[in-house]
């Protein structure tokens, strides 16, 4: 395949991300389909409200590269668009996983009939999609450009942005990447849960400070892995300090997330509080944070002897 060339596997995958936002919208927004769907509760829900925010953030950072496509460092953009398709495509499935094991727990209506009908045909195109995606793999190796450097070949195009857009405030965001991972976690979380606190009329302020929280981390892994797999911004190389740092809190982060997926099953008793809410995710991402950092730092040791 040419590096000129758009992978059809590309534009598959973004098909698909397109009917399962729209099968995900429909499930979870509409409150009469979303009262006879299998899967509006948790731990399911949890996987679900995940993939129907990054999904579409996927698909529109792969679209948008697609307009800088014939820039330089065609390998490595192709490289890293399908690896990014492929991570897209994989949370597709993961989160179609849950959904059918949460299809075993209830008895179907006849309006989940009609769920479990979109859910077999999103499966059977993200098998077909993760197929064509699996042959478009490529040489491994260091990548040399980024979707950073693309960011500036499309602003340049836009008089408003174009004096924003030079390779000097690229290399500082490269430099900063992490900064920059944790403002726009905030950013998203404070929107979300925003939107969400002024639609159920939340009044609690700790309720809503425990769900920023819950939002935050959620995002902000959800960046430093889809960074790692797809290079979006190409990071300097960092301390085995540092790297360990960040390995602890992205894993604290997944268990935060984990712990609210598996509340009812973790916590001895009825969760009647946001404080028992607190105490049990972030309790768990503090420990997996330590754990994580402990196992890192005695491993790091030992290499160096």
């Amino acid at each position: 395949m040419e590096p000129t060339e758009r992978p059809r596997a590309v534009w598959a995958s973004l098909g698909l991300a397109c009917l399962f936002e729209a099968m995900t919208v429909l499930a979870t927004q509409d409150e009469d389909v979303r009262a006879v769907s299998p899967w509006q509760d948790d731990p399911y829900d949890a996987m679900v409200s995940l993939a129907q925010f990054a999904v579409p953030m996927l698909a529109a950072v792969i679209a948008l590269r697609l307009l800088a496509w014939r820039a330089p460092g065609g390998p490595d953009r192709v490289r890293q668009t399908v690896r990014a398709a492929g991570a897209m495509t994989a949370l597709v499935g993961l989160t179609l996983a849950f959904e059918w094991a949460a299809v075993g727990t209830v008895r179907p209506a006849w309006g989940t009939w009609v769920l479990i009908a979109g859910l077999a045909v999103n499966s059977v195109f993200t098998v077909v999609v993760a197929g064509m995606l699996a042959r478009c793999r490529g040489t491994r190796g260091r990548w040399r450009h980024d979707w950073l450097g693309d960011v500036l070949v499309v602003a340049q195009r836009i008089p408003v942005l174009r004096r924003w857009a030079t390779p000097g405030a690229a290399d500082l965001v490269r430099r900063h990447a992490m900064t920059v991972f944790v403002l726009a976690a905030a950013l998203a979380a404070a929107g979300i849960v925003g939107a969400l606190a002024i639609g159920e009329r939340w009044t609690d302020p700790w309720l809503v400070a425990w769900a920023l929280v819950i939002e935050f981390t959620s995002n902000l892994a959800f960046c430093v892995i889809s960074n790692a797999v797809a290079g979006f911004i190409a990071r300097p190389e960092r301390t085995p300090a540092r790297r360990a740092a960040e390995a602890s809190v992205v894993a604290g982060c997944g268990a935060v997330q984990v712990a609210m997926a598996f509340r009812e099953a973790l916590w001895p008793g009825p969760l009647t509080s946001v404080a028992d809410l607190s105490a049990l995710t972030l309790g768990a991402g503090a420990a997996a944070t330590a754990v994580t950092g402990a196992l890192l730092m005695t491993r790091g040791r030992s290499w160096q002897r």
